[in-house]
């Protein structure tokens, strides 16, 4: 695959709680020069950065994030603000204690009242895979596939890991067509992003691929 077919899919990251705005800035300024989906960004930095991007590039931010135990008002009330704000796409984090005690009605309920807060912004569903036993990511894509929501994410990249093979592999599988994947936490190079996106992955949530593609360049 092209660098720069791979790069298309990126979320360009940076999520760091000590972010600054002038690394945000030069974020979306990499962003652009290597044509990614995205940047995905902390809330706070959503209005300033849809005003310094002024419609170049789509700007994502996380609801609910990284642990994903906010209540669902707290959750609506981000997405109300991230898309008033300017953010084009919104990463969403599931509640895993409702996922351990079987609650996916409630989860499937909370999904769907963020993505009416969203409207048609497009919406990704955390599930935090390296949580969760096999069983539980199944039931989370039939979950998925009954709401509005637009992708289901594999991962915070807060946690214990990231992507894996096999849970993109998975997740392909059991999520309904009309659905994509995003694959997060840990995709360090080409040859990484190219795996997941040959087993199904049509988003990649990563930092590390632009630096790489700045670093071929300069060589």
């Amino acid at each position: 695959m092209e660098q720069t077919y791979i790069l298309s899919k990126v979320d360009h990251t940076l999520l760091s709680p000590a972010a600054t705005w002038a690394q945000i800035k030069k974020l979306c300024d990499d962003a652009v020069e290597f044509h990614t989906a995205s940047v995905c960004i902390p809330p706070t930095f959503v209005k300033q950065a849809a005003e310094y991007l002024r419609g170049r590039l789509a700007v994502c931010t996380v609801i609910g994030f990284p642990t994903g135990y906010h209540t669902t008002a707290v959750k609506v009330l981000e997405a109300r603000e991230a898309v008033k704000n300017g953010a084009q796409e919104l990463d969403m984090v599931i509640n895993l204690g409702w996922v351990k005690e079987g609650q996916y009605g409630r989860i499937k309920e909370e999904i769907q009242a963020v993505k009416e807060a969203c409207g048609e912004r497009v919406l990704k569903v955390i599930i935090e895979t390296c949580l969760l036993t096999e069983d539980e990511k199944i039931a989370l894509c039939k979950v998925v596939s009954e709401t509005d929501a637009d992708y289901i994410k594999t991962s915070t990249g807060f946690s214990t890991n990231g992507a894996m093979p096999e849970d993109v592999a998975l997740l392909r599988k059991y999520t309904a067509d009309e659905k994509k994947v995003k694959a997060a936490g840990g995709i360090s190079s080409f040859a990484d992003a190219e795996k997941f996106i040959e087993l199904g992955a049509d988003r990649l949530g990563t930092s590390r691929l632009v630096r790489e593609a700045k670093g071929s360049i300069s060589v």
